[in-house]
């Protein structure tokens, strides 16, 4: 775990390092287990106070590894594992697939989470920047709701946690183009916090603020605000339901045959 995600604890703030900087963070098998392990394990630690995810390098994580999108167009499968389908409609960590409680373990820890962006935060990567509760953007950053250029929905957890926060037609535009959008418009659809010259110094002060104030009222703030939120369960289901009519399926395969191929796709009816 330690060669993807790097954690350091200090007076209560966890600082949670993306550190597949080689890759621009890039959502691998290894880093789907970091971060569902990380998110575990800090719900267990005492004395927690608030916790600060960030990327090293130049992004923040840009997405889905490109070898499982060629692991679909070799095998029409979903590019884990040697590309063989999986069940994702299977709960394995209470409402969600293993995939999902990569992005909702955050929102499931008791304290405050921090998500401090730079460089892109793209498709799975921006789905991750959603399970923080807030989000702190460099002016430079660039994001996108971008499954749909491979043919795919978004099956992170994003959906419901994205009903909560923009307006209905902004996530119906972002998710059916997939176009990338800056900061200040991120700012002004409600996806960002504040933009920062350093998100994730602004994030760390934040941060140490928010672990100054008393444990039980954040946590019980935590709970107060998340019950505020549309009942997940049906949304994250039917993200997975979704996600299989289409994985394999032949016009998935020439998305990703065509993006790889770097050409226009040819789809049918």
């Amino acid at each position: 775990m330690e060669d993807r995600i790097s954690v350091s604890m200090t007076d209560g703030v966890a600082d949670v390092r993306l550190v597949r900087a080689d890759k621009m963070n890039a959502l691998d098998a290894a880093m789907f287990a970091a971060l569902v392990d990380t998110a575990e394990r800090l719900s267990r630690e005492k004395g927690l106070r608030a916790v600060v995810l960030s990327g090293e390098g130049r992004a923040f994580c840009a997405g889905l590894d490109m070898g499982r999108f060629a692991a679909m167009n070799d095998n029409g499968g979903d590019g884990i594992g040697g590309g063989q389908k999986r069940d994702l409609a299977l709960r394995t960590h209470g409402l969600c697939n293993h995939s999902q409680q990569a992005v909702w373990g955050w929102r499931q820890l008791p304290v405050p989470v921090i998500a401090a962006v730079h460089g892109v935060a793209f498709g799975g990567g921006f789905q991750v920047a959603l399970g923080a509760d807030m989000r702190f953007l460099a002016p430079d950053t660039r994001m996108s709701v971008m499954e749909i250029k491979w043919g795919l929905v978004p099956d992170m957890a994003g959906t419901p946690i994205l009903a909560s926060l923009v307006r209905d037609d902004i996530l119906r535009d972002l998710t059916y183009t997939g176009r990338i959008f800056s900061a200040q418009e991120a700012l002004s659809y409600g996806l960002a916090t504040r933009i920062c010259d350093d998100p994730r110094a602004a994030a760390l002060e934040t941060a140490r603020e928010i672990a100054g104030k008393s444990p039980d009222a954040i946590r019980a703030a935590k709970r107060m605000l998340n019950n505020l939120a549309i009942d997940p369960g049906r949304a994250l289901l039917a993200e997975s339901v979704e996600q299989m009519k289409l994985m394999g399926g032949p016009n998935q395969t020439e998305a990703v045959r065509a993006n790889i191929e770097k050409r226009a796709p040819n789809f049918v009816d």
